[in-house]
């Protein structure tokens, strides 16, 4: 199946605005205030039963938004086929809804039947090149769309690695067709911890597939060995160097349908809106630090 050139950009129907993640304590917000936000993106995961409570807000959330659905289970770096029961209900979600954009990680989170509560990075060797780019196709194929391919969060490399990940998930793009989903925290995250400069790994990503951009908060460990280490826990607030980075990159390519990903200690819902309005403002070229814009 042919999903266009690299030029043609189909995959970016989200509107150019922030949006946020969905959820459940901020259904009756939503449909009572009707925010202006640009859409809201859902993990495919926890909307895969028949009914319930979780459709019946969703539908009508989607009737009056646009809709972005993030998967968290496809484990596509996995070196096993995919689960073709789990790709079957995602179908399913797909077709029941037509989401504006379809999104899942570089990584892989199952293994012989186990799976597992994280998302667990690859190596960039052209044998993981060769097992994603499949899954990637087998997903579009399954879809009938072209899905987006999130960067991932690191706190270590692979000796076995023989690619840096910029180009690893450029040759990802030019094989599958696919688009890219920049989350700037992740990358934030794994500069800090691998010791690269943020900026530079912004310089060789391939902007040109960026279909949609991820925010969020992440917060401080230390290591056996009491180094810092930074976790992408997605509790908090858009962290001051990681707008800076986001503000580098609407003002160099301009904007970019934008989530902010808020998934524990979740907020009520002024303080996440107020997130989304930060992004706005730096979207838009103001470039006020958050605390100014959503304090």
């Amino acid at each position: 199946m042919t999903f266009g050139t690299d030029n043609d950009r189909p995959w970016r129907d989200l509107r150019a605005r922030p949006g946020v993640s969905l959820k459940p304590q901020h259904y009756d917000d939503i449909l009572s205030g009707l925010p202006d936000i640009g859409w809201f993106e859902v993990h495919a995961e926890n909307y895969m039963g028949d009914g319930g409570p979780p459709h019946h807000y969703l539908t009508r959330i989607r009737e009056r938004y646009g809709l972005s659905i993030h998967g968290v289970g496809l484990s596509i770096g996995a070196a096993h086929p995919l689960d073709r029961d789990h790709l079957a209900r995602l179908k399913a979600l797909h077709d029941r809804y037509r989401p504006d954009a379809f999104s899942e990680h570089l990584a892989w989170s199952s293994h012989g039947g186990a799976y597992f509560p994280d998302l667990l990075p690859v190596p960039y060797t052209e044998e993981t090149l060769r097992v994603v780019s499949g899954h990637i196709d087998e997903v579009q194929e399954m879809l009938g769309r072209r899905m987006l391919l999130e960067n991932p969060s690191t706190y270590l490399a692979f000796e076995t690695s023989t690619m840096p990940e910029t180009e690893f998930l450029s040759q990802i793009v030019r094989r599958t067709g696919c688009g890219l989903l920049l989350d700037v925290n992740n990358v934030y995250v794994s500069a800090t911890n691998q010791g690269y400069s943020p900026e530079s790994y912004l310089d060789d990503f391939p902007m040109h597939a960026v279909g949609e951009i991820h925010l969020a908060g992440h917060s401080e460990d230390r290591d056996e060995t009491g180094a810092k280490i930074l976790i992408d826990s997605h509790d908090g607030p858009v962290a001051d160097p990681v707008w800076a980075l986001y503000g580098r990159v609407m003002e160099r390519h301009g904007p970019v349908p934008t989530l902010i990903e808020w998934d524990s200690d979740v907020p009520d819902w002024q303080t996440l809106f107020d997130e989304a309005l930060a992004a706005e403002r730096v979207m838009s070229g103001r470039k006020e630090p958050s605390r100014a814009v959503a304090g």
